[in-house]
């Protein structure tokens, strides 16, 4: 496929699964086969790093953005539009839910031929207004009705999906995100971390890495430090990330008396020095497609007590590598954090069964190679069509 344009669209570069999936794709396909384009807002934190990748090309749109602006959103699909004509895209890849239906519709309208859609989470949830929902499923089987593929990082998407009518299961394919185990390979300088907070060699940490919205419910997080404290009030609590909830994050920390043990450290680009420095990961969402931020945990050695959304429950294996509990309990998972705090030798033996049990279909080289079959089987299809138009060709390897 020498001289393939490909075109990444993605609402905004923040610090996601769908941001660091997108970018990895972007930085490790081989530039020679393929001519990259990215489409995204105009700021973002990991704006500097996207531009640092040699050989794409990146568009920055004033007009993109999270929250739905009807205005702003025409202006956007016509910006895209454009650009795919301008610029003659083969390809369109879109990733996270409001690129993917304004980018899909663009590629649509200009006649692009192959349109590809990473799933990293639906659109829709329960926690939505009923109205809201069933508009969100309407447009995903619109939309899905013209996606060539719809790449899920989870099992449980795709059936989701499947569900809810949208799309037929010949146009699914799992490709699960790809961690760089030598990023994150649990033998970072945790030291230097926790001397940057304070902490002494014998504290003991719970964190957590989540964007401040509703979905992530990072209020609970606060509320299980609360918990916890009540009977353990030596252990320390850090919660990377930043967002819409942030007032009320600090209003709950005052609220339980926790100044002194719970570190908010905003957005980092040091994932894998905080994680090191921790004992155990916990995660507090509502709903999940599949946390990178578990796989990144599981990486970095450490056990997770998360909630059982989404695609957590094909990771996270009870009593194995971590401890799951339904969204919201947070008394449920205050016990399971306690188990851990308390026994050290447990929490080391389900850090290393965490890093050891991801397999191969969780590696970057891995991802990277089926999506780069996933194209070129596309590709090959496309452009044997007018011939055979029953043409079969195997998925990608999980």
């Amino acid at each position: 496929m020498p001289g393939t344009n490909i075109l990444y669209v993605i609402t905004k570069l923040e610090l996601g699964g769908a941001q660091k999936q997108a970018l990895s794709l972007m930085r490790h396909l081989n530039k020679e086969e393929y001519k990259i384009f990215l489409f995204t807002a105009f700021n973002g934190l990991l704006m500097d790093e996207a531009l640092a990748i040699s050989g794409i090309t990146v568009k920055r749109s004033r007009f993109i953005e999270r929250p739905i602006s009807p205005l702003k959103d025409l202006l956007a699909l016509f910006e895209i539009y454009g650009f795919i004509k301008e610029k003659q895209i083969d390809i369109v890849h879109t990733h996270s839910s409001k690129a993917g239906i304004i980018g899909r519709l663009a590629a649509r309208l200009a006649g692009v031929k192959i349109i590809i859609h990473t799933v990293h989470g639906w659109s829709f949830n329960d926690y939505q207004p009923f109205w809201t929902r069933l508009l969100y499923i309407w447009l995903e089987r619109w939309i899905g009705g013209f996606t060539d593929r719809l790449i899920v990082v989870s099992r449980y998407d795709q059936e989701k999906g499947l569900s809810n009518n949208i799309a037929g299961k010949d146009r699914y394919s799992v490709i699960r995100y790809g961690i760089d185990y030598a990023e994150f390979s649990g033998k970072q300088d945790a030291g230097k971390a926790r001397q940057e907070l304070g902490l002494n060699a014998d504290d003991v940490v719970v964190g957590m890495v989540a964007c401040f919205k509703p979905q992530k419910s990072p209020g609970d997080f606060v509320r299980l430090a609360g918990l916890i404290n009540q009977s353990l009030p030596g252990v320390k609590f850090v919660l990377v990330g930043d967002g819409a909830l942030r007032e009320n994050i600090e209003d709950l920390i005052s609220q339980y008396n926790l100044p002194n043990n719970m570190f908010l450290l905003g957005w980092r680009e040091d994932i894998p020095e905080i994680l090191s420095a921790i004992d155990v990961f916990a995660l507090t969402s509502l709903w999940e497609g599949l946390p990178i931020s578990v796989l990144e945990a599981f990486a970095s050695h450490k056990p997770v007590v998360a909630t059982d959304t989404g695609g957590v429950r094909e990771v996270v294996f009870e009593n194995k590598t971590g401890f799951l509990v339904p969204p919201g309990d947070i008394k449920a998972m205050a016990e399971k954090v306690r188990i851990l705090l308390n026994d050290k030798s447990l929490r080391l033996k389900m850090g290393d069964n965490a890093h050891s049990g991801l397999g191969i279909s969780y590696r970057l080289d891995y991802m990277v190679n089926n999506t780069k079959d996933l194209y070129e089987n596309l590709f090959t299809r496309e452009t044997s069509l007018t011939n055979t138009p029953e043409v079969q060709f195997s998925a990608p390897r999980e």
